[in-house]
Parts: structure tokens; sequence; C-alpha cells
């Protein structure tokens, strides 16, 4: 006969000890169920199967209902009213309550997985309150330190000529952007300073402002310099107030636009970047088709208008829309601003006719919204919008609006107009087309924007109002094509204007694909602009043919790519050139490029040398360029300032919310996914770019750390409110590592399992657990000291040992010691 028996796995203790199972007693009794010791643990926290923070969290050692030792979370009422739980499940809880009981919650439950470090809540639907995917708790906000930053970007080029018919000249550009945090409130400044040929130097204040969130309100409040919102309305510069929602606060937002300028290049060239006449972006390039992505946002609108100056003299004009897209709400949320002060013009000159101006889009249901505005500026201009916008599904987005304007010239009889616009958008998945941008705008004969209005009242008898557009289309798209068959990109912009023959056209076209590694791309440029000779306006027209192939060599050199271009101007010659281009060093942060080129125009040979560092300290890049008429030197520097409460961090250039990393005496750790940012000597860096009000992971790459320092935790998370800058805490310990061998006094190893753990009782600033032979592997120890071993509770099962560091490092950064423990 047979009958089942029940019985549980035990591992005896005794077979750790094999010089015999007489010499000590060593305690696993926590770890043979699964448990483990008490403490803090960084882990991440996930909320019914969604990752919802990353912490430290407490744990204390529990028994479960049936006999086994457990590790249960300390959380907080705040806490969990933060990850959604009902505010009123939490009645009756002190907020200052730090471990809360979960089952105050019923069919809450919690499970901690020790080796993933990731505790795993669990909560019923009905006890959570709804929040959008991607929601981050206001209370986790974090509005920085206060600090002082300065952002400069510096650039130059000096053109050298061979001939007697052309001529020498030099121009540098210096941008800057300081600021000032405290608390909640944001300074900021935009300066830029130019020098020409000539030596006639020109400073400008694109602008000065103060800002602060209002969480109350979901939006930012702006005072000084700054544009009014453009959903509505043509964004018109202005100095005075402005309050406005901020979408970036919400789960589910729109992240700010920042537009890609592309173009051709036919020698080594100037590009220049203006915006509402500020010169914003200044850079030199290779001849060939260029691409800048790393322009700084503005915080206003309005087209960019591009120059490509060429070695020769020559320019191109690209104008490229800033952001049009359709103007959409989800249901039930507002979207606003109101703004008031007076007109700021594009050279700073403040008008002192005041004017005020108000937005609203609202969200209706079955996906429609209605938005409109005001705009007065007392007796001289008023005018009202009225709009809509539908979300169409499958066909796409569209909105549609009209504005009506009374409009009082200066010295003219008041005039009535209209301006009509119309906005689509579409990405359409399943054929890969993506129309980012296409809008249409038709204005009357008697319409003004607000903009041309108030020039008209300007006191400057120079000045000439530009012409009134009358229509205007404008298109950007983005073709997926088949499989392996690369992609096509368009973009145009073509206006017409009343009073004039002007007709503006601008167009880029290209083609891009990869074949087994090897890119190429097929551009074309188009357009038709305005110069002014004499006072005249002359109307030129070009057209440019480009293309691009790159071949990586590997298998030759690694990080190394071989390039041609090809370029042919319908008014100019063609240009065809060779070249190298790579990156070098352990974190790939020197990017270099040799080319070799020759046109068949007048410009003849061509050639050029570009080098480009990315240091934790700022990056620097120079070149040299030369032609049968001309040779060309430019140079550039960029970066950015932090002074703090611990004192100054140079770093990369500074995007407009950064963090600052704290890892006290641990130079030159590298943050991971970050080109070229390493702490600088003290253990200080900047991380130039963050999420506002999302989560962002800040990791340092261990394998960097120096010999004599240990991290607690190599990764924190951070919140940060706009403009802010938070500052990132990692907890080093600096000293030597060793590898120690423990005795007893009966000349026994200490058990295996023992932990040991150096510094007061009050600090350990350093813990290791015994392993074979009494054998324990410990770091951030100080020349001399103590050493706690504990591996039991009872009166016998600890001792403590006094260690000495020799006075030279060993070759392996790793300290053998051994010693009795008393």
């Amino acid at each position: 006969m047979s009958k089942p028996v029940f019985a549980e796995r035990y591992f005896n203790p005794a077979l750790l000890e094999l010089d015999g199972p007489s010499q000590g007693k060593t305690d696993i009794s926590l770890f043979e169920k699964g448990g483990q010791s008490p403490g803090t643990y960084r882990v991440d926290v996930w909320l019914n199967q969604q990752m919802v923070d990353s912490r430290d969290v407490e744990f204390k050692l529990v028994e479960s209902a049936d006999g086994k030792k457990v590790l249960q979370p300390c959380l907080s009422a705040s806490m969990l009213e933060s990850y959604g739980v009902k505010q009123a499940l939490l009645t009756g809880i002190s907020a200052t309550e730090t471990c809360v009981n979960l089952s105050v919650i019923e069919q809450a439950s919690s499970d901690f997985d020790f080796a993933r470090q990731r505790l795993s809540l669990s909560f019923p639907q009905a006890s959570l309150d709804v929040h959008a995917r991607g929601y981050v708790s206001p209370d986790r906000w974090d509005q920085g330190i206060n600090a002082l930053l300065l952002n400069y970007s510096f650039s130059g080029a000096q053109n050298h000529a061979f001939n007697a018919t052309g001529e020498d000249n030099d121009n540098q550009y210096l941008n800057l952007r300081p600021g000032f945090n405290i608390g909640a409130w944001r300074l900021r400044n935009y300066s830029t300073w130019s020098r020409d040929s000539n030596g006639q130097s020109n400073w400008d204040s694109v602008y000065t402002l103060l800002q602060r969130d209002i969480l109350a309100l979901h939006g930012q409040m702006t005072l000084g310099d700054s544009n009014s919102s453009s959903d509505v309305f043509d964004s018109v510069p202005f100095r005075g107030a402005q309050i406005a929602s901020d979408d970036e606060m919400l789960p589910d937002s729109l992240r700010g636009y920042a537009p890609i300028v592309k173009g051709i290049a036919r020698t080594n060239a100037e590009v220049t970047v203006r915006q509402n006449g500020y010169v914003i972006y200044q850079t030199s390039v290779a001849p060939g088709a260029f691409e800048i992505t790393d322009m700084y946002p503005t915080g206003s609108s309005g087209d960019l208008d591009v120059t490509i100056k060429e070695t020769d003299g020559s320019e191109q004009h690209l104008i490229l829309p800033y952001a049009s897209l359709p103007v959409l709400q989800r249901e039930g949320q507002l979207k606003y601003s109101v703004t008031g002060g007076g007109y700021r013009a594009y050279d700073g000159d403040i008008n002192k006719t005041q004017f005020i101006q108000s937005t609203a889009i609202y969200g209706l249901p079955w996906n429609t919204t209605v938005y409109g505005g005001l705009q007065s500026a007392g007796d001289k201009y008023s005018a009202l919008a009225m709009g809509m916008g539908l979300n169409l599904g499958i066909v796409g987005a569209l909105s549609a609006d009209v504005t009506v304007a009374k409009s009082s010239p200066m010295n003219e009889d008041t005039r009535h107009g209209q301006s009509w616009r119309f906005r689509y958008s579409k990405n359409m998945v399943e054929t890969g087309t993506n129309f980012a941008i296409a809008g249409y705008r038709y204005s009357t004969s008697g319409y003004y924007g607000m903009q041309e209005l108030l020039d008209t009242w300007r006191n400057d008898d120079s000045y000439t109002a530009p012409d009134r557009r009358r229509n205007r289309f404008e298109i950007s798209m983005n073709q997926n094509l088949w499989q392996d068959a690369g992609a096509l990109s368009l973009s145009l912009v073509k206006e017409d204007y009343w009073s004039t023959d002007r007709d503006m056209r601008s167009m880029t076209a290209a083609y891009n694909n990869n074949w087994r590694g090897t890119s190429y791309s097929l551009s074309y440029s188009y357009n038709r602009n305005t110069t002014s000779e004499d006072n005249d306006k002359v109307y030129q027209s070009d057209q440019i043919l480009s293309l691009n192939i790159s071949i990586p060599l590997d298998k030759f050199m690694p990080d190394t790519w071989a390039s041609y271009g090809m370029n042919t101007r319908r008014n100019g010659g063609t240009t065809h050139s060779a070249g190298l281009n790579g990156s070098a060093l352990e974190d790939k942060n020197l990017n270099w490029s040799v080319q070799e080129g020759y046109s068949t125009d007048q410009t003849g040979t061509i050639g050029n040398v570009n080098l480009d560092y990315k240091g934790s300290r700022g990056n620097i890049s120079a070149g040299y360029g030369y032609d049968n008429d001309y040779q060309r030197l430019n140079y550039s520097a960029q970066g950015g300032i932090v002074l703090h409460g611990d004192g100054i961090t140079f770093s990369q250039p500074l995007g407009d919310t950064v963090a600052l990393v704290k890892a006290p005496g641990a130079g030159g750790v590298k943050v991971e996914n970050q080109t070229g940012v390493r702490t600088d000597p003290r253990g200080y860096t900047t991380l130039p770019y963050l999420s506002v009000y999302r989560e962002n992971h800040i990791d340092l790459e261990g394998e960097s750390l120096p010999d004599n320092v240990d991290l607690s935790l190599t990764s924190k998370t951070v919140v940060p409110t706009r403009g802010a800058v938070v500052r990132a805490n990692f907890d080093t310990h600096i000293g030597a590592r060793a590898l120690i061998t423990l005795m007893k006094t009966d000349h026994q190893p200490v058990p295996f399992g023992a932990i040991v753990s150096a510094g007061s009782d009050k600090e350990r600033i350093a813990a290791a657990m015994v392993g074979d032979d009494g054998q324990v592997y410990v770091t951030g120890l100080t020349p001399q000291g103590d050493l706690q071993v504990q591996w039991g509770r009872l009166d016998g099962q600890h001792c403590r040992i006094h260690y000495q560091l020799p006075a030279v490092d060993p070759k392996s950064g790793i300290v053998m010691l051994s010693g009795v423990c008393r």
C-alpha cells in the first residue's frame, strides 16, 4: 500500500562548511524559502502590467499567510495617489504614513521580483482614476535648482582671393542665450552679434523674457519679449504679457515642432537662417546637399528665410514654412492664449500702439474642433477669426477658418477685408504617405494682418512696407515606396502678392535609399526669389540637381565612408566631388571629412577638409576649403555653462531644459546614449536635452568608473518642468577595492553568507556578502578602518576586523588582504 507524503525542500547549511560541520553555524534561514534581506532597493514599479515609476523603495521582512518570509514594500499614501489610486480609498490614512497596508484596498496586492528588481502592483480597475497613457503625476514634476546658465555659439569665416579681381572678406557671428532660474521662474535672453568684412558690427536682442508655469491653468505665463500664438492668427512679436496653455503638460500632448533645413550648396558656402528678420542660425557647409537638424527653437512662429551664400558672392534663397498643421484639439480639452502689449518690430523697434489678442480652441464630440480669436489695436486695427477642424479618420485631418479685419493704415482710408485659410494633414500608414503640411490661403485686397498694419505706423521714414500676400500655397510630403525602394520627399511654397507682379516660388524634392549599407540620394531645388540692385527689384530663378552616394568601408577602415557627390546648376556649371568621412575616438565624438572635386564653371578645382569634435565641455569645429579663385577658413565653437550651488560646470550646448549630473569624485564617467558627455574631474556634467513633464532616465556607464569609485545606483529618473535645471544625484563611494580573506579566532573562515560592512553602525558606506573560504569583495574602503561582520543574530555570530591598505596600489586595482576577525 502507498499514500501521499508531503515534504518541503530543505538545504542543509552544513554542506557549505566543507572543512567540517562543527566549525560554525551558517545562518541561511532567510534565504531557504526565497527570502531576501530587508532594506532599500532601487526598483521598477509596475502597475497592472504597465511601468509607472522607477525609485528607491524600502522593504520590510514580514511573514506571509503560508509562513514564508517575504519582503513587503513600504508605499506612502501620496505615492499610491500619484499612481492613480482613488483618494477616497485612502481616506483616514495619514499623509505622513510611509508604509500603507495594501489590505485596506480590496483585492490589491504586490509582488517583488528580486532578481529583476521589479515591484508589481495589482489594483482593481475600479480603485484607480483613469489616466491617459504616459501620465506623470504633477506631484513628481521637479522645478529644479537655482542656477545661472549661458549658451554660446560662435562661428566665423575668412575668404582670401587668389587674384586681383576678387576681394578678401571675413565675418563672425555669435549668439548668446543667458538665463537665470530661481524657483519656478525662468529668465531668458537671446542676443546675437555679427561683424562683416568692413568692420561693421551689430548687436541684436531677439528677446528677453521672464516665464513660469501655472499648474492650476495648465499653462505658461510670459512677461517681456515673445511672440503671440500662431494657431489662429499669424504670430505677432510683442513686448508685454501672455498667458497660454502648454499642451506638453498633458500626457498625450504633441511635441514642439522644430524645422529641418535642407538645401544644396554649389561651393563651400555660408548658410544663414532668418526668422522674423532676425538671424537665428549661421554655419558653413561643403558643396552638395546639406541638412541642418540642430536648430534651436526660438519660441516664435514665422517662415524661415534661408540664404546660401557661395564663395563667388552669389546667393540662393529658400523659404521654409515653420508650422502649419490643422487646428485640432481632443474632446473636452481647451487650448487658450491671452496676449497684451506693444508690437515689437524685427529691428527691435517697439510701437507705442498697444494691442490685445485672445484665442481659444476647444474639442467637441464627433472629432470636431471649434476655434476663434480676437485682435484689437485701438481704432487702428480689429480682427475676428472663426474656424472649425475635423478629424476625418482615414481621410485625414482638415481645418478651415476665416478672419475678418478692419484696418486703418497710416495716411490711408480705412480698409475692410477677409482672409480664408485651409489646412490638411494625413498620415497613410498603409501606403507610407505622410502629408506633414498642406495649406492654402487667400486674402482679399483690403485685408491686412496686424503685423502688416502696425508696420505702416512706424516712425522710421526709411522703412518700406513689404508686399501684402494674396495667395499662398504650401505642402510638405513624404512617401515611403515599396520594400527596399526608398522614399520620396517634397516641399513647396508658392506666393503671389497684391499691387505687384512678384511671384515667389521655392521647391525642393528628394529621393533617398540604401542598398547593402550603401546610401544614395537625388535632390532637386528650384527657387524664384527677389533680390535688390540699385533699389530696383530683380527676379531671379535657379535650378540645382544633386546626386550623393555614401559607401561604408568597414572591412578596410572601421567607421569610415567613401562618398561621391554631383550637383549641376541650370545657370552655371556642374561640380563633381569625391571624399572620405568618418568618426574616431572612443566615444566616436570626432567627425572628419576630406573632399576633392572639380567644377566645369570658373570655380575649377574644389577641395575642403572639416573636423568636428563633441567634448564634454563644448563642441568645436574647423574647416578649410579652396577653389580656383578663393580659399576659405571657417571655425566655430558651441557650448554651455551652468553656475550652481556646487560650483561651475561646462557642457555641450544646452537645450531649454537640462539635468545637472552630480556624482562627487567620479570623474570621467560616461553618460549612456550621449555622445561625448562625461563627468568633469569633480564628478559633474550636464545632460543637455530633456523632455519636459515626462520621465527622463539618466544612466551612467559602470565600465567607465575609476578604479576607486563605486556607485550605489547607476540610474536616476527625473521629471523636469519647462526650463528647469534638475539635479540627478548619484551616491558615490570613493575608496579602494579589496578582496579580503576573513578568519575567525579559531582559525576557521568566516561562514558563507555573512554580511560585511564598512563604516559606523549608523552609516554603512559599503556592504558585501562572504563567499567560499571566508573571501569577500569590498569597495569604497578608506586607507584604514574597521569592518563589521555578522552571520547570525546570536551572541558570537559577529566580529570586527581592523584593516590597513598598502601604500602602493596594485596594478590590478584590487588589493589582496587577509586578517583575523575578533
